[in-house]
């Protein structure tokens, strides 16, 4: 029971810096180009204009 008191804080603490994080990416725009990505994977590098 006394392991309670130490993992409940730690839980909480955990959970309230995952969202600080989350909240960052979102605030810095990690976030507004989510279908840019996957269109890139199909740009060949290689073949640019002369």
């Amino acid at each position: 029971m006394s392991a309670l008191i130490f993992l409940i804080p730690l839980s909480i603490a955990l959970g309230g810096l995952g969202l600080a994080v989350f909240f960052w990416a979102f605030r810095t725009g990690q976030y507004e180009d989510v279908a840019g990505a996957s269109e890139r994977i199909f740009l060949d590098e290689d073949d640019k204009p002369l």
